[in-house]
């Protein structure tokens, strides 16, 4: 039984297909299914049902996956802690980052992180909150970045800014000839939202109050798109909320349309989230110190206070 093996089984119970597993593990589909092979008669069990379309994992496959993971992410752990204790930044970072953070954050921090860190090869992928919990407790991720608080015992969070909501709302919308808006001023009955799965939608729904108008909507639509929010409340089918980084690049025809919040602020806190057995903190702590100095320049609240972190949301004032 090889590290190899183990990583090239873990490789096609992911991806539920030898073509696919060998293609993402670098070798030819004939090499990986010739070393599953050989563990497969080395433990003298059948890992996968070949004959199911998707390939299945037997009872006991399911056993050896879970077992496979512990040993892989432990073999690489030898190498996390040579790094750790060298002070090496380098090699490869996985890192995953939500939807609505994504295009608005990796633009500000990027170029800047591979020009001061060549030797990191960085991956990037944008996955779900639910994803990244999970692909950081299956050690398939190094870091993420999501909305936080998670209250997860098993995933550290270190804050990285507070980033306010800002109203979006068209010509002909109720609220668009007030100088500024209130929560008491919102409706879920009135509000586009993104899709389930979009930890933006949870924060935008504690924020609404239950519906004053129910039935006035001739239409019910959950996007994951924001910038198909903003299309269609332009068309003057609903308002939205924003994330404040979502805003700076709005054409300037668009930002007519922007209402800030008065008084009390409503914000989503922003974090660097990863496994509370990560070793890999001198990665982590460069990310961070790299967002740290981008992202002071970017949002304008600088001397906005928090005043109360509940669980419904972040609020500045």
């Amino acid at each position: 039984m090889t590290i190899t093996q183990l990583k090239y089984v873990l490789s096609v119970a992911e991806h539920r297909n030898f073509t696919l597993a060998a293609e993402n593990s670098f070798v030819t589909q004939p090499t990986l299914s010739m070393q599953i092979q050989k563990l497969e008669d080395e433990l003298d069990v059948i890992i996968f049902n070949r004959k199911k379309k998707p390939i299945e994992l037997t009872p006991i496959g399911e056993k050896i996956i879970e077992q496979a993971k512990i040993i892989v992410n432990e073999s690489n752990r030898i190498t996390d802690i040579v790094d750790q204790q060298k002070g090496y930044i380098g090699g490869e970072f996985k890192l995953g980052i939500i939807p609505t953070i994504m295009p608005t954050l990796l633009p500000y921090f990027l170029k800047l992180f591979l020009k001061k860190y060549p030797k990191v090869h960085l991956i990037i992928e944008e996955l779900t909150t639910e994803e990244i919990i999970k692909k950081l407790s299956d050690g398939q991720l190094d870091v993420g970045i999501a909305a936080t608080p998670l209250e997860n015992e098993a995933i550290k969070e270190r804050p990285l800014y507070y980033e306010p909501f800002v109203g979006y709302i068209s010509s002909n919308h109720r609220l668009f000839n007030n100088d500024f808006i209130t929560e008491d001023d919102l409706d879920i009955d009135d509000i586009l939202l993104l899709e389930d799965g979009h930890c933006f939608k949870n924060s935008v729904l504690n924020l609404c109050h239950v519906s004053k108008n129910t039935g006035k909507n001739k239409f019910q639509l959950e996007s994951g798109s924001i910038d198909t929010l903003i299309k269609l409340s332009k068309e003057g089918l609903g308002m939205t909320l924003l994330p404040y980084l979502h805003t700076l690049d709005l054409p300037d025809e668009d930002k007519k349309f922007l209402k800030q919040f008065n008084n009390t602020v409503p914000a989503r806190e922003v974090s660097l989230i990863y496994h509370k057995s990560q070793l890999k903190m001198q990665l982590i702590e460069a990310l961070k110190n790299i967002i740290d100095g981008v992202i002071r320049g970017a949002i304008s609240f600088q001397d906005v206070k928090i005043i109360s972190p509940i669980n419904k949301g972040m609020y500045l004032k």
